[in-house]
């Protein structure tokens, strides 16, 4: 952790994997790379190569200490600490620019590690896991991250004739990756995140079109769960200057118990970063389930639409609207920074237009109603006598948001 130049960061289980390690960080020598080795090993450390960081630092960080992780003698424990102690060690190298890029191996625990470390790392910085579970599904410790999972084929226990090559490709992927210069961006007056699905994609089109012309840089999201998080998970990181959060249909999903949940969370970042906010109820006439089969019991009666062979969708009914309009309230009434609503009187999504299939005003105005009992009273809500993708929509959704964007003195 000196002066010198950013390091390729090596972290894993040195007091049992000591060997395939050592193999990692001599390719990487070879390619004229400076590295920095860390052990999370709770068991001990290893002599075949230097090692910068040791367990009982990350077990600080971690909030307690090696011995007594090694006295509990509880594996979980040791790797949840760990885990949370490398997180704050990467996090703090990275902000000092000690390091340029990060890799770690290893089985379930070494790759729970790894991965859950890599997650205080920001998007566009290279990391690299070489996993026995790469080929399962582990979304859940990836998250949002763009992490690059090799498979390790044979267990990373010792070096062979299969797992040798894996690892020199591998030494060989985060050298050249820590190595390619970011590309420079054209300049732009700034980046706005923009939700849309299958139903607004009129609004949502119409909107970039109109923000690019202005000069913004705008990144659209399916609001398809994953989406959502990842929209959420950028917006945390400082990646926008503004949010058009036109398709909160994720939050109907969430309540509904939907495949398409974004979580709880949905809805809260541009509010935590202090964003400009615009806000539309797109597509929270709908609650999307697969294959007909597979709507719940409980729903069963109700109004369905086949979208798909694979993709089966539920009009909400008053009460979901009504609690969807409370919690949406709840939400943008924690918001410091300026937030509008915009509200189409004649529907949601290209479903809920006149003479669509879900076309309810009666049960969308139950939405609206819950919206102006809960919201605070300085946050403004604008009506439109329009479908959400009818173009006077999409012009009245973007002035809002470049007037949010003036009154911060952005625009």
């Amino acid at each position: 952790m000196s002066n010198e130049k950013p390091a390729i960061l090596i972290i894993g289980c040195f007091d049992t994997k000591g060997e395939v390690f050592a193999h990692l960080r001599n390719e990487i020598l070879k390619k004229g790379d400076r590295i920095l080795m860390v052990n999370a090993g709770v068991l001990g450390s290893t002599t075949l190569f230097p090692v910068d960081v040791e367990a009982d630092l990350l077990a600080k960080k971690g909030g307690t200490s090696l011995q007594d992780l090694r006295n509990k003698n509880d594996r979980a424990l040791a790797l949840s600490v760990m885990a949370d102690g490398a997180a704050v060690l990467l996090h703090e190298l990275y902000r000092k620019g000690s390091i340029k890029a990060a890799i770690g191996m290893g089985g379930g625990g070494g790759t729970y590690l790894a991965l859950t470390a890599m997650q205080n790392l920001p998007l566009g910085f290279p990391k690299l896991c070489v996993s026995t579970l790469a080929t399962r599904d582990v979304s859940g410790l990836v998250g949002m991250k763009d992490i690059v999972l090799m498979p390790s084929v044979v267990d990373v226990a010792g070096m062979n004739s299969i797992i040798q090559p894996i690892i020199d490709q591998a030494a060989a992927a985060i050298t050249a990756m820590a190595g390619t210069e970011s590309i420079s961006k054209s300049p732009k007056k700034g980046s706005i995140a923009i939700s849309m699905f299958g139903n607004t994609t009129a609004c949502v089109n119409r909107c970039t079109e109109l923000l690019q012309n202005k000069g913004y840089e705008v990144m659209a999201f399916h609001a398809n769960g994953v989406g959502g998080k990842a929209m959420e998970a950028l917006v945390l990181e400082g990646c926008f200057d503004a949010v058009l959060d036109l398709t909160t249909t994720e939050l109907a999903d969430e309540l509904c118990g939907g495949i398409l949940t974004a979580g709880p969370r949905r809805l809260e970042a541009a509010v935590a970063m202090r964003l400009p906010l615009v806000v539309a109820p797109g597509c929270l006439d709908m609650v999307n389930f697969g294959t007909p089969d597979s709507v719940p019991k409980g729903y069963k009666s109700r109004h369905l639409y086949s979208w798909a062979p694979d993709v089966t969708l539920m009009r909400t009914n008053e009460e979901e609207n009504r609690q969807l309009g409370q919690i949406i309230a709840d939400k943008l009434n924690q918001a410091i920074a300026p937030v509008k609503l915009l509200w189409p009187h004649k529907g949601f999504s290209q479903l809920d237009a006149p003479g669509g299939r879900f076309y309810r005003p009666d049960v969308n105005d139950a939405l609206l109603v819950s919206l102006k009992n809960h919201l605070r009273k300085d946050i403004p809500v604008e009506q439109l006598d329009v479908n959400i993708n009818e173009p006077p929509f999409a012009d009245a959704a973007v002035t809002a948001l470049l007037y949010l964007l003036k009154k911060i003195g952005q625009e």
